[in-house]
């Protein structure tokens, strides 16, 4: 099958300011490309790409006064098959977890692993497997938190997720991730595209959304505990410990967002449509501003 993908976005800047962008598909999903994707930008200024220590492609750029305007739209091949279930994946012991792997057990910004430890264990201790331990932390997170973009706060940690008991997609993943790290399975968030493909349309307006990845069984799986079943069409745009590191935009100066809107959806056999206007979306990305002086 095939997805059409991208978004709108403008920011109003009150004087040049420097960005860095997180919004290309990731490297691993390229080669599934099939037409578009480049970030065209309005007015037209000089960008140049990077990769960072975790693989993701970051844009960086600096924004004259006034609007600046980012957009993309792309058609990439997915097989359509559902996130594997794999009740047959093990966890693997900590001495053998692959190197690269090793940091995402530990705690980060947050997934404040100090604060859930002995909840985990209290929780989970018993349960023997790798996927069986996962997924039981994602069926406690989906069942505690209450899914809500009113909820959306930028520096909401996992432990005052729990606490809380309320957030948005990026809240469950923290939770979810914090927990499987507390029990010594590495887990790493995503952000990217995820459409309303094979389940019913969600009526409210589109946006990127957040997951994570769990290593059991000697690979990577995905897990989300918001939706908590397969999903089809997850497109990966970042990966990282946590929101911190895939922030879609990081401004170094005085910003305003002036327009956010995003597109994920199926192309219909025999379609040869151009891409259809945007859908806008809710106020929950992940986004951070630093101030000009850092």
């Amino acid at each position: 099958m095939r997805i059409r993908a991208g978004y709108d976005i403008a920011f109003k800047c009150l004087q040049d300011v420097p960005m860095v962008l997180m919004l290309t598909v990731h490297p691993s999903r390229h080669k599934d490309l099939v037409a578009g994707h480049a970030i065209r930008v309005s007015p037209n200024v000089r960008t140049r790409d990077y990769t960072d220590v975790f693989g993701n492609v970051c844009t960086r750029l600096v924004a004259p006064a006034g609007l600046i305007e980012l957009r993309t739209e792309f058609v990439i091949e997915d097989n359509g098959v559902p996130d594997a279930v794999m009740p047959q994946a093990a966890r693997v012991p900590l001495n053998e977890v692959p190197d690269d792997a090793l940091m995402y057990v530990l705690g980060s910004r947050y997934c404040d692993t100090q604060k859930l430890t002995e909840l985990a264990w209290s929780k989970f201790g018993q349960i023997d497997g790798g996927w069986q331990l996962v997924q039981s932390i994602c069926d406690y997170v989906h069942d505690r938190i209450q899914f809500g973009y009113q909820f959306a706060r930028g520096d909401r940690t996992a432990s005052e997720c729990h606490h809380e008991r309320v957030g948005v997609c990026r809240d469950f993943a923290h939770l979810a991730i914090a927990l499987c790290r507390c029990m010594n399975i590495p887990a790493r968030y995503c952000t990217g595209y995820l459409g309303d493909i094979g389940v019913p349309i969600d009526p409210a307006p589109m946006d990127f959304s957040a997951w994570f990845e769990a290593y059991v069984g000697g690979q990577w799986y995905a897990f989300d505990a918001r939706h908590n079943h397969p999903r089809i069409g997850r497109i990966v745009i970042a990966r990282g410990r946590d929101a911190a590191d895939v922030a879609i935009s990081t401004t170094f100066g005085p910003t305003e967002l002036a327009r956010f809107k995003v597109l994920t959806e199926e192309v219909r056999a025999g379609e040869v449509l151009p891409l259809q206007p945007y859908i806008d979306a809710k106020q929950n990305r992940t986004s951070r501003s630093v101030p000009a002086a850092i």
